[in-house]
């Protein structure tokens, strides 16, 4: 994948499907006075390129980002630091309610978003900086808050390992969500922090349906892979959550109980879940691809999705949005408290990896590299 790219404005792309992509178009960005629209001249072009559209490769550029700790104090996030060694995923999963942060690197929340890569080269060095800080105050930092830990560009990269070394070396406590296999990759060092009481990951199953994987999240793993994962994960002593999310209304709501069922099987020692969200530019986003894969069933989504936001796309209050009001809402967070309860996944916390039985005691700043020992550093005076 060769880094930086150069690539036509974002909403000049044609849109449609694309083998192993999620979004079908690529808006414009929302903070731009002009954007371009594909134009039909007459000559049955656009009309020939629709029909044979071609695959888009994905790019990479290094971010220039100078600390990669992310705070937030909201009230219904189980964390209040995360690390995140991309932006954008490849992953392509079309729901991502991270995709609207594209927009403020200047790209498109759509295509862009699964496409166009910005990784963090340094990062390891730059987190191991801001925790020599003095104050520093220790609590879980969280992996794959905003985009994949393990998407598939880090099997080249590393750069979600080197951040586990850094944490590992500091004693630091970590939660991980993800839903790709390739956390197996660090099975050495997750078991390690599992022993220490540092660690716990989350494997995110939105289906159990591979037909239905394929067109919602096209370059995860698949279920049965994920599901697999959190088996190996589990049966190494490292604690495991899934998390069923998120709930589409008509399209995978039916298969929560089951999702739960073969967690638990897995080794899963609690659930979460999290209805669908579609702020800002997803909404369209998600409507576009509903009427491409799901035409027969479109309205009916949309107006069940609606029912549960109070008559619109999404509602950002922090009471609700995770979860959702009415109804409908209410129905499905009945039919997740009777599994987690029957399955004995029902344990406090937030939805995700809970994070009180992590140990915050251990952390401690080890001496830098190239640094001796308080006594070496003594006798050398000698």
């Amino acid at each position: 994948m060769p880094e930086g790219s150069i690539r036509p404005a974002a909403s000049a792309l044609l849109e449609g499907t694309r083998k192993g992509r999620g979004a079908t178009g690529n808006p414009p960005v929302r903070f731009d006075r002009l954007a371009l629209e594909a134009f039909d001249d007459g000559w049955e072009t656009l009309a020939d390129s629709f029909a044979a559209l071609p695959p888009l490769p994905t790019t990479l550029t290094k971010d220039s980002a100078r600390t990669v700790i992310a705070w937030n104090n909201s009230p219904d996030v189980g964390f209040d630091r995360a690390v995140n060694p991309y932006r954008g995923c490849e992953h392509g999963c079309v729901y991502c309610y991270a995709r609207p942060s594209h927009a403020y690197l200047g790209l498109s929340p759509g295509l862009d978003f699964e496409t166009r890569l910005i990784f963090k080269a340094d990062v390891a060095a730059l987190l191991e900086k801001e925790l020599r800080k003095p104050g520093y105050v220790p609590r879980p930092i969280a992996l794959g808050s905003n985009t994949d830990p393990y998407q598939p560009v880090e099997r080249q990269l590393k750069l979600t390992r080197a951040v586990l070394e850094v944490l590992e070396r500091f004693g630091h406590p970590l939660t991980i969500v993800t839903k790709s296999a390739g956390v197996l990759r660090d099975l050495d060092i997750l078991k390690r922090l599992a022993e220490r009481r540092l660690v716990r990951v989350c494997i995110s199953v939105t289906t159990l349906d591979a037909g239905l994987a394929r067109i919602l999240e096209p370059r995860a793993a698949t279920p049965e892979r994920r599901l697999a994962a959190l088996g190996a994960l589990a049966a190494a002593g490292i604690p495991t959550a899934v998390l069923a999310a998120p709930m589409i209304p008509a399209v995978n709501d039916m298969e929560l109980e089951r999702i739960l069922e073969r967690a638990s099987s897995q080794g899963a020692s609690r659930a979460g879940y999290v209805l669908l969200r579609l702020p800002l530019e997803i909404a369209g986003l998600f409507e576009d691809w509903l009427r491409a894969h799901m035409p027969d069933r479109a309205e009916r989504v949309l107006s069940l999705v609606r029912q549960t936001r109070g008559g619109r796309a999404y509602d950002a209050g922090f009471a609700q949005r995770m979860s959702g009001t009415g109804p409908y809402a209410e129905m499905l967070a009945h039919r997740f408290r009777v599994a987690a309860r029957r399955l004995g996944l029902d344990r406090a916390g937030p939805p995700g990896p809970g994070q009180e039985s992590l140990d915050c005691a251990q952390f401690a700043v080890p001496p830098a590299a190239g640094v001796a020992s308080g006594a070496a550093r003594q006798l050398a005076l000698f």
